[in-house]
């Protein structure tokens, strides 16, 4: 495995980290690093901002241009996208699930079914059937990974996961932290993130 790191940040109710999710897995093996996952919600993020929803519905006009942005970039890397009938959808159970599968094997291909659920196929990822479906349907014991989501613990370590991601000053998903600190927010960003995770100390500011 390899010991260059980068910090994932995304969140299942965002449009950009849809992209970024079903992006990252190939081009950071390219890249030799490592993907730490960190799924958190961003409702508590925009409210510790003042915003009391997400910024693409506060202003219509960057709403309309984020939608047709995404519709232009998912075109570009041949990724299914359709503008969900509801935005943002609740993303909290399928965070909760990523948490718990943030160290196995198994979170790449949950995340990417739970985000083309959502933005593909225009499916409640707050429905736990539809979660329930999509475990099944990796091979996942999806009882037991839902009740290990739905438990006291998992729900405490999401709340501290998105205290964590405040502390950091993150304001946005997707987000990606090098070790070195080196904060990169936006799809957009992703490859430079990887470049920079993938350089190591070469990087330093110092």
């Amino acid at each position: 495995m390899s010991t260059k790191t980068l910090d994932f940040w995304f969140e299942f109710a965002s449009s950009y980290s849809y992209l970024s999710v079903m992006r990252i897995e190939p081009l950071a093996r390219a890249a030799g690093v490592t993907v730490n996952w960190r799924p958190f919600l961003l409702g508590p993020v925009f409210l510790s901002l003042g915003w009391n929803d997400s910024p693409f519905n506060i202003y219509p006009p960057k709403g309309r241009y984020m939608w047709r942005d995404l519709a232009r970039l998912a075109a570009r890397y041949g990724l299914p996208f359709q503008v969900p009938s509801r935005f943002p959808r609740n993303g909290l159970l399928a965070a909760r699930v990523a948490l718990v599968g943030a160290d196995e094997p198994w979170i790449g291909d949950f995340a990417r079914a739970a985000m083309s659920a959502n933005f593909a196929d225009d499916l409640d990822i707050a429905d736990p059937a539809v979660i329930h479906r999509l475990l099944a349907g990796l091979g996942l014991p999806a009882d037991a990974v839902l009740a290990a989501a739905n438990s006291a613990d998992s729900k405490l370590a999401l709340r501290r996961q998105t205290e964590r991601a405040t502390e950091l000053g993150l304001f946005g998903a997707p987000s990606f932290i090098a070790p070195d600190g080196e904060l990169f927010w936006g799809n957009d960003r992703l490859e430079q993130a990887l470049e920079w995770a993938g350089a190591g100390p070469a990087n330093s500011m110092a």
